[in-house]
């Protein structure tokens, strides 16, 4: 039987990183206790390279057994991207039976308070880091993701996500005092004394419904926002993406039990096939919360009719690029071919939308043709993804047959200027592996917009012609707020162009990276320094993360007494 965890030990544990977490989400710098490297991982009780892929290994064709109430069935069916079946079975809840066992919980963990619950959740995280090699390859074999950003974004930079929610709710929480002496003079008569207590109580129970391409990343944040605050968390994992977060639940169960709460505050909701429990469980009255990415069609139904609960939703959007000039023109096209590549465009912050003006662009060494940028540019991708080895690193694999389609349907909507190809990967012969594809597109032709505007998630990028620079950023102003964006580019030297698209990202409330042509990509966003959406137009409800993504998971009761 596992030690117990006592509060003194957690906290002298995990206090020093939750500090530095508070102080990196007040200055923006850099900062992240979870290594990027997989080589700092096999001391102190982790799990190096080898010991990682031998855990994944026995994972599959078993059963994971969480001992959760309720469970009524054993349910499964991943098929790796790469082509491996699982194998693996979950536990089918009943919830009538799970969700009341799970809101039996809640009390202790509201009274613990903000720091323990803090520190319990640092402790969960902690232990996956631990096997962060393990989960690493879970969600390559979930998500399509390549090895090093299934390691990378999985592992490393999904627990910085996890850890900024914890430390932006315990900002929160601590805002208020747990209690106050409040008196008020009443002239020559004696004052008016009160003994007034504050308590930080949650909402209920938090829903957090996962999505296929980062299970951990996109899911992190909501889960440890919600049981930082002390609401118990029900984890619906999307079907072909299960194993990363059932594991994750089987931490924090034994994290909870060993530090004597109840292990029901966090569980597993896996579904049959075709059994779409998303919505069932979205509109049971013990839902007071619900975090979703995914498509606009059911965040935008989550927001109608979960009326019952607090809903954070990341949707689609339509993201884009304005190029007008540069004075780094081989760097520009290098930064820009790394992301549109990056895990075959499959993220919801790639550019999709390339607004260059028809005339052309000005560089460092002269102007550039609206034909020459868009040919060079399929060129940088070419070069880029030329070694399969390297492609197959770049790219992963295509997540399901749905991208795939769009992918081959991209190609009869304009001019092909950079054709997609097929890379076999020899560990995984059965791996759908694509490189982008570029189409040539008008902007001034009404029958190209049905294109442009729509977002065409996978490894699709439009070259749109724009009559003129102050014409791109008309188009992106109303891309974002028709469509919404995640993320907007611009390259330009004229400062005219930059304020104006710099204004249309304020007042559309878009997050804006300018002139990237080094090592940091627009689809890319640190924890702890960049905000990931917004919250503030259609392709996002929340951001990843700031006060407003948990300060509403949990109100604040007051308890009054004369003094």
């Amino acid at each position: 039987m596992a030690a117990a965890l006592t509060p003194h030990d957690l906290i002298a544990k995990h206090r020093p990183t939750l500090d530095q977490a508070l102080e990196s989400i007040r200055t923006r710098a850099y900062w992240s206790p979870h290594p990027e490297h997989p080589k700092a991982y096999g001391e102190n009780g982790s799990l190096d390279m080898a010991a990682g892929k031998a855990a994944f290994d026995a994972l599959l064709g078993t059963r994971v057994d969480l001992g959760q109430p309720g469970t009524d069935d054993w349910v499964g069916g991943e098929v790796s991207p790469y082509g491996i079946t699982l194998g693996v079975e979950y536990p089918h809840a009943d919830v009538d039976v799970l969700l009341p066992a799970m809101k039996a919980g809640q009390r202790a963990w509201r009274d613990a308070g903000a720091e323990i619950r803090a520190v319990v959740c640092l402790e969960i995280l902690k232990r996956i880091s631990d096997r962060t090699h393990e989960f690493a390859h879970a969600v390559m074999h979930t998500s399509g993701q390549a090895f090093m950003m299934a390691f990378q974004a999985g592992g490393p930079h999904a627990q910085d996500r996890g850890l900024e929610a914890v430390a932006y709710a315990y900002v929160e929480q601590v805002r208020t005092p747990d209690t106050a002496e409040w008196s008020k003079p009443q002239g020559k008569r004696d004052p008016l004394n009160l003994t007034k207590q504050f308590t930080p109580v949650p909402r209920g129970i938090a829903l957090m419904i996962g999505c296929n391409t980062f299970p951990t990343w996109n899911g992190y944040p909501g889960l440890f926002a919600s049981l930082a605050t002390g609401n118990a968390v029900l984890v619906k994992p999307h079907p072909r993406a299960v194993l990363p977060l059932a594991l994750t639940v089987q931490v924090a169960r034994e994290v909870l039990a060993e530090a004597g709460f109840d292990p029901n505050l966090v569980a597993l909701a896996a579904e049959r096939p075709g059994e779409g429990i998303a919505k069932t469980l979205a509109l049971r009255p013990e839902i007071r919360i619900i975090d979703y990415t995914g498509s606009t069609a059911f965040g935008d139904w989550l927001e109608t009719n979960a009326r019952q609960a607090q809903v954070y939703t990341e949707k689609a959007g339509v993201n884009t690029v304005l190029v007008e000039s540069t004075d780094n023109y081989k760097g520009m096209l290098s930064n820009l071919a790394f992301s549109l590549s990056l895990y075959s465009g499959q993220m919801c912050t790639t550019p999709q939308n390339l607004l260059i003006p028809r005339d052309g662009i000005r560089t460092e060494d002269g102007p550039r043709s609206y034909d020459e940028v868009v040919a060079d540019l399929a060129r940088a991708v070419d070069g880029l993804l030329g070694d399969d080895a390297r492609a197959n690193a770049l790219l992963g694999a295509i997540v399901n047959p749905d991208v795939k389609a769009r992918l081959e349907a991209a190609a009869g909507l304009g001019e092909v200027a950079l054709a997609s190809r097929e890379v076999t990967n020899p560990d995984f012969p059965d791996a759908v592996v694509r490189t982008p594809v570029i189409v040539k597109l008008d902007g001034a032709k009404p029958d190209d917009e049905a294109a442009y505007m729509s977002e065409c998630f996978g490894p699709v990028s439009f070259a749109v012609a724009m009559d003129s620079a102050a014409d791109a950023v008309e188009l992106l102003r109303r891309t974002i707020r028709e469509k919404g964006a995640m993320t907007v580019g611009a390259y330009t030297v004229d400062s005219e162009v930059e304020q104006a698209v710099q204004e249309v990202c304020l007042e559309e409330a878009a997050q804006l990276s300018l002139n990237l042509t080094g090592g940091v990509y627009v689809n890319q966003t640190a924890a702890f320094s960049d905000f990931h959406g917004s919250g503030g137009n259609p392709a996002a409800n929340a951001a990843l993360c700031d006060g407003a993504f948990v300060a509403n998971r949990f109100r604040v009761v007051e308890v009054r007494r004369e003094a």
